[in-house]
């Protein structure tokens, strides 16, 4: 993972971890997603394969709007990483595109879009296998 210079904010270099209990990515979460994310270099990203189960049920065979936005909101933590800080969403915007399947493969993909002092700005985009978007944060 490249490197990018520090922005301000929470840095992590002090900060002792915990186990990960995180509902999203935590694997000592026995109820969690346990979702697990690569970074990219080539295209500067973050990304992460996955299946949702019936688990996940919003409207019929699809999954619910609360964990897509999860994912989302998840992804775009991760690319905080690049900088080194400990970050907490202020806000979030999604936008629901086409309905989300259950038990068909996807993947989310991340990436930062800009930081202006604390305040650092990223996306994320669910796609199908074929390439299609069907939400964005």
């Amino acid at each position: 993972m490249k490197k990018k210079s520090s922005g301000r904010g929470h840095g992590t270099q002090f900060v002792r971890m915990q186990k990960n209990s995180c509902f999203a990515c935590g694997k000592n979460n026995p109820e969690g997603m346990r979702l697990k994310f690569a970074y990219d270099e080539e295209r500067d990203c973050f990304v992460c394969r996955f299946r949702l189960g019936k688990r996940y049920t919003g409207p019929p065979g699809h999954c619910h709007g609360g964990i897509i936005a999860t994912i989302l909101d998840e992804a775009m933590g991760k690319v905080n990483k690049l900088r080194h800080v400990v970050a907490l969403t202020s806000q979030i915007t999604i936008d629901y595109l086409k309905p989300v399947p259950l038990n068909k493969p996807l993947r989310v993909e991340s990436r930062e879009v800009r930081v202006r002092g604390r305040k650092h700005t990223n996306m994320a985009e669910i796609l199908n296998q074929k390439g299609e978007v069907l939400a964005r944060g």
